[in-house]
C-alpha cells in the first residue's frame, strides 16, 4: 500500500472525521480567498508577472514535470514562481495563479475534485501564512520601483522566514490528512515530512528572490529558471523513486521485506496506542501466503513462466487486498498486513477474503495454471509484538494449513509443538552470539580427502553449540531453530568470523587446504555476507581460494535470479560455491550451467548405498559424469566403509568425506590428526 497511490481514495475507516477535515480546510481557504478579492486585485499587471503566471502554469504540465500519473512528488513546482508572484505583486495575484496551476496538475494527475481542492486550500494557507510573516515585518509587495533591488535585498531575512512558515504550514496541513488517512502518530509523520521535503520545497521557495530579481533586470533571463527548476524537479522525482525501489520487489512491485517490516513496526506502534485509548479495532495481523506446486511449474514450463505466474498472483492479491501491504517475501511466499480488527475471528475472516484469489487458474500462453496456496494467520498482540515474532507465527500456521490439507490456518501454540522450547533456544543462541567469549558456540573440521591420491585437500567447517544448562545442541535442531529469524545472520557471520580466522591460526600447518561452510539460502540475498568475507579476508590476509561457501541444492533452486548478484561478487572475489547434498532436489541444468558453482556435493543418502544398492550406484555414477561434464569438482559425504570408497574411486569421484576417514574433530585435534596422517601415508608411499 503506497500512500502516494491511496491519497486520491477515501479512507476506509472514520470516512467522516477525515471529510470534515478536509472541508474546514477549503473552508477556511475560501473565506480568506474571497477576503482577499474584495480587499482589490491591480486592474492592471505588468508583463513580468504574466510571464510568471505562465511559468507557473507550465510548470505543473506533465511536459515540463515529466513525470506519470502515479509519481507523488513533495510540492508542485509552479510555488517557485507563485512565491515570486507573491514578493512583487502580493497574496492575491499568487493565490489565483497558484489555484490554476493546481488545476491544471489535478487534470493531469487525475485527482478527486475533494483532492484538487484539498491541495488548492493547503497552498492558499501556506501563502496566508507567508503573507502574515512579511506584513508582520512591513515588507510590502516589492512592486516594479527603481528601488525594488535595494528593498529586496535587505527584506532577504525575512523572505526566508516568509518561506519557513509557508513550508510548516503546509507541511502540518498535509500531514494531518495523512495522519487521518492512513493513521499511524501525527508527530512522526510531520517529522519525516519536514526532513523528507526540506530541500526540494526550500530549493523551490528561496528560489523566488532570484526570480525577481532577474525580472527587474531583464525579464528574458526569468525562463532561464526553467532549467534549475527542471532540475530540482528531476532530482525530488528521482530520489522518490530510487526510495521507493528500495522498499519494492523488483518482479512483481509489491512491497519487499523491508518495507513490510517497516510497515509493521509502525503498524504495532498506532495499534499501541489505539489500545491505550480504549480502541476496539487495536488487533493487527499479518498474513504469511505459500502457493503450492509452484516448483514444479518453474521446472517443468521455465522461470520465465514461473515469473509471469507470480506476476499475476501479484496483481491478484493486490486487488482483493484493498488497502491493505502486500508484499513478496522471496520465491512464491506473499504476505499482507492487515491492520485495525476486533479479534482473531476476524482476521481470519478476512484472510478468507483472499483466498478467492487463487480460486481460478491463471492462463499462460493458452495453459490454464491451476495455482493454490496455504495462508497462515498470526495477530498482533495475541501471537507477538514484533514483525520476527508475527512471521514466526504466521509461518507455523502456514505449514500446518498444509500439513492438514487446508488453506488456512490462524496460529495455535498447540500447533507449534516444539515454541516455548525453540523460543527459549532462539534467545539463549542469541545471547551466545552476541557474547564474544566463552559462548559455547565453536566450529569441528572434517576432512575432505582426494580420492585420487589420499591427500587431505579441504576441510568442511560444522557449527557445535553447547549450551550452558543443555549441553551439546543437535546441530539439525540449532539450524531449525534460526533459521527463519534473524539470529540466522549472526549465526552466519559469527561461522564466518570463525573459519576465517582459524585458517590463519593454523597457518602453514594447515597447508593450502580449504575451509568450506554452510550458509543459507537468505545469507546470500542481500550482500552483507560477501561485504564480510571479503573484509575479513583481507584482515587476516588469507588467500579467498582457501574459502568455500557451501549452499543446498533445494534452497538455491528455489529462487536462483535472487542469489545470483551475490554469488558472482564471491566468485570475482575468488571464493568458491558449492552445491550441498545434490541429487535432493530438482537442479535445473540451465542453472547448473549458468550459477558461478566449482563444486557440487552428493547427498550422503545416494552415498551410504552405493557399494549395495545398484540403483544408488547408478545414479551416484550419473551424477559424477553429469559434473565432470560441466567442469565441476565433485565431493561425495557419508562415506563410512572401505566398498563404499573403492566404488567412488571407481566412478571417478574427486574427493570424499565421512567416519571412514575423519569424524568431525575440534582445531586442536585436527592438526594433530593431520600430523599422524601425514606422517602414515609418507611411510606407506615409500
Amino acid at each position: 500500500m503506497e500512500q502516494s497511490a491511496l491519497r486520491n481514495t477515501a479512507p476506509p475507516r472514520h470516512a467522516r472525521r477525515f471529510f470534515a477535515y478536509v472541508a474546514c480546510v477549503v473552508v477556511v481557504a475560501l473565506g480568506m480567498l474571497v477576503g482577499s478579492l474584495l480587499a482589490g486585485v491591480p486592474d492592471r499587471l505588468p508583463a513580468a508577472f504574466w510571464l510568471f503566471a505562465v511559468l507557473a502554469l507550465a510548470a505543473d504540465t506533465p511536459w515540463f514535470a515529466q513525470g506519470g500519473r502515479e509519481d507523488s512528488v513533495p510540492a508542485f513546482p509552479s510555488i517557485c514562481f507563485t512565491f515570486a508572484i507573491l514578493l512583487q505583486f502580493g497574496f492575491a495575484p499568487a493565490v489565483l495563479v497558484q489555484l490554476g496551476a493546481v488545476v491544471v496538475a489535478a487534470v493531469w494527475l487525475r485527482h478527486t475534485v475533494w483532492r484538487a481542492a484539498f491541495n488548492g486550500a493547503q497552498y492558499l494557507l501556506s501563502f496566508a501564512a507567508a503573507t502574515a510573516v512579511l506584513h508582520a515585518t512591513l515588507m510590502p509587495a516589492v512592486g516594479s520601483d527603481v528601488d525594488a533591488l535595494f528593498a529586496l535585498r535587505s527584506a532577504v531575512p525575512w523572505i526566508v522566514v516568509a518561506a519557513v512558515a509557508w513550508f510548516l504550514v503546509n507541511n502540518l496541513l498535509v500531514s494531518t490528512a495523512i495522519w487521518l488517512r492512513f493513521g499511524g502518530g501525527w508527530s512522526g509523520g510531520f517529522r519525516r515530512a519536514v526532513v523528507t521535503d526540506a530541500l526540494s520545497t526550500g530549493a523551490l521557495l528561496l528560489s523566488a528572490p532570484g526570480l525577481v530579481a532577474a525580472a527587474h533586470v531583464d525579464i528574458l533571463l526569468v525562463p532561464l529558471a526553467l532549467v534549475p527548476l527542471f532540475a530540482v524537479r528531476r532530482m525530488a522525482r528521482l530520489a522518490l523513486q530510487r526510495a521507493q525501489a528500495a522498499r519494492r520487489d523488483p518482479l512483481t512491485g509489491l512491497a519487499n521485506r523491508e518495507a513490510l517490516e517497516r510497515a509493521v513496526a509502525a503498524g504495532l506502534r498506532e495499534h499501541a496506542e489505539r489500545a491505550e485509548g480504549g480502541a476496539a479495532d487495536r488487533r493487527l495481523a499479518l498474513l504469511l501466503l505459500d502457493l503450492d506446486g509452484f516448483k514444479q511449474v518453474n521446472d517443468s514450463l521455465g522461470h520465465r513462466v514461473g515469473d509471469r505466474l507470480l506476476e499475476e498472483v501479484a496483481r491478484r492479491l493486490s486487488a482483493r487486498a484493498g488497502d491493505n501491504l502486500v508484499g513478496r517475501l522471496g520465491g512464491d511466499e506473499f504476505a499482507i498486513v492487515v491492520p485495525h480488527l476486533r479479534d482473531i475471528a476476524e482476521a481470519r475472516a478476512r484472510a478468507a477474503q483472499i483466498m478467492p484469489a487463487l480460486a481460478e487458474p491463471v492462463l499462460l500462453d493458452g495453459l490454464p495454471i491451476d495455482v493454490g496456496g496455504s495462508v497462515g494467520v498470526a495477530v498482533y498482540p495475541e501471537h507477538g509484538g514484533s514483525f520476527e515474532e508475527l512471521m514466526q507465527h504466521a509461518d507455523v500456521a502456514m505449514y500446518d494449513a498444509k500439513a492438514r490439507g487446508d488453506n488456512l490456518a490462524v496460529y495455535a501454540p498447540e500447533s507449534d509443538h516444539n515454541s516455548p522450547a525453540r523460543l527459549s533456544l532462539l534467545a539463549d543462541l542469541r545471547r551466545a552470539l552476541e557474547s564474544p567469549e566463552d559462548s559455547g558456540i565453536e566450529l569441528y573440521y572434517q576432512p575432505q580427502v582426494e580420492l585420487a591420491t589420499g591427500a587431505v585437500v579441504g576441510l568442511e567447517a560444522l557449527l557445535r553449540w553447547r549450551h550452558p544448562q543443555r549441553g551439546p545442541v543437535d546441530p539439525e535442531e540449532l539450524i531449525k531453530v534460526a533459521e527463519h529469524s534473524a539470529v540466522m545472520r549472526l549465526l552466519t557471520l559469527r561461522i564466518v568470523d570463525e573459519a576465517i580466522g582459524q585458517l590463519a591460526a593454523w597457518g602453514p600447518a594447515a597447508g593450502d587446504m580449504r575451509v568450506a561452510i554452510n550458509v543459507s539460502v537468505r545469507d546470500l540475498h542481500t550482500g552483507e555476507i560477501a561485504e564480510r568475507i571479503e573484509a575479513r579476508l583481507r584482515e587476516f590476509a588469507v588467500d579467498p581460494a582457501r574459502l568455500e561457501l557451501e549452499i543446498t541444492e533445494s534452497a538455491l533452486m528455489a529462487d536462483p535470479r535472487r542469489v545470483l548478484a551475490t554469488l558472482a561478487r564471491l566468485e570475482r572475489l575468488g571464493v568458491a560455491i558449492a552445491l550441498d547434498d545434490f541429487g535432493t532436489g530438482y537442479s535445473s541444468m540451465l542453472h547448473l550451467r549458468r550459477l558461478p558453482l566449482a563444486e557440487v556435493k552428493i547427498d550422503r543418502s545416494f552415498v551410504l548405498g552405493v557399494a549395495t544398492d545398484p540403483d544408488d550406484a547408478a545414479i551416484v555414477r550419473s551424477m559424477i559424469d553429469l559434473a565432470r561434464a560441466l567442469g565441476l569438482r565433485v565431493v561425495a559425504e557419508g562415506v563410512e566403509d572401505e566398498p563404499t570408497w573403492r566404488m567412488l574411486v571407481e566412478s571417478g569421484c574427486d574427493l570424499a568425506q565421512g567416519w571412514y576417514f575423519a569424524r568431525p574433530m575440534p582445531p586442536a585435534q585436527l592438526i594433530d590428526w593431520l600430523t599422524r596422517r601425514n606422517q602414515s601415508v609418507a611411510v606407506h608411499n615409500t
